[in-house]
């Protein structure tokens, strides 16, 4: 287990240089579909990590955000996001990372997150905890929704769609905030290490959380689908929490999934 830790950081070290180099160049982006953004840093870094991966680990399939699948007959699964927060990178917010998890068997068992602006390693191993650079991480020890700072996330052209408004109103008057920093994989970091207690959101891929998951869990932390169902890579939705809180979430996402607001969306005065 060590060697795959040690060999994802060591190549999420190589991709977020990669990253750090187009940013200090300033690039340009375009639209991938209708809405989402890729830039030329996140091919890079794909490039790299997934050729890597094909060398270290020959026979383990890849699932990457921009390349697509790779793959094999193993039982391994590499989920790769090559710059999770691209809009970030795109227009210079410093909210941006690498992310790398390690699926074997249907199950996650190795979770890499780097964030090269604040050089911040974010490790986990299935039944052997949760690192941030090398010191053991620990999810809050908040247990009331009340005293929470709590994060989520929009699609971005296509959040005027998008339910979550509903959630985020309704979370935000419940906690002492919601903060929307842009990248779901950081924000599963930042539970994993206490900074926020609880992350929600809806329409993620298994590159977005992959790795995420596993580091709130190895931290001592809870995730679930939003209805409190088990999570699974696939799943439509995601809540990850210091566990203390999951239940009182729950019953939040509960009422504003039957339309039972606790607080009225306010009048637009003219």
């Amino acid at each position: 287990m060590a060697s795959y830790i040690d060999i994802a950081q060591e190549i999420a070290r190589e991709a977020a240089g990669i990253l750090v180099s187009y940013s200090e160049k300033g690039i340009g982006y375009r639209l991938k579909g209708e809405f989402d953004l890729v830039t030329e840093a996140d091919l890079a870094s794909d490039r790299l990590v997934v050729e890597r991966l094909h060398t270290r680990f020959p026979s383990h399939s890849i699932v990457a955000e921009e390349s697509g699948k790779h793959e094999t007959a193993s039982e391994y699964c590499w989920y790769i996001d090559p710059l999770d927060g691209t809009a970030n990178f795109a227009h210079g917010f410093p909210m941006f990372c690498v992310s790398m998890g390690l699926e074997r068997a249907g199950e996650m068992i190795a979770g890499v997150v780097y964030e090269p602006g604040r050089d911040e390693m974010f490790t986990a191993e299935l039944g052997a905890g949760a690192w941030l650079n090398n010191r053991r991480m620990h999810v809050s020890g908040a247990s009331r929704l009340s005293d929470c700072l709590v994060a989520t996330g929009f699609p971005s052209r296509k959040r005027h769609h998008n339910v979550n408004v509903h959630f985020f109103y309704q979370m935000g008057m419940a906690s002492h905030g919601v903060r929307r920093a842009g990248s779901a994989a950081l924000d599963l970091a930042y539970v994993a290490c206490g900074r926020l207690d609880a992350f929600w959101e809806f329409g993620l891929n298994s590159w977005d959380t992959a790795a995420g998951v596993l580091l709130v869990t190895e931290a001592g932390g809870t995730r679930s689908d939003m209805h409190g169902a088990p999570h699974h890579l696939t799943s439509s939705h995601l809540v990850a929490d210091t566990g203390l809180v999951h239940e009182e979430v729950l019953q939040l996402f509960r009422e504003t999934f039957a339309g039972q607001y606790r607080v009225a969306l306010p009048e637009i005065a003219g």
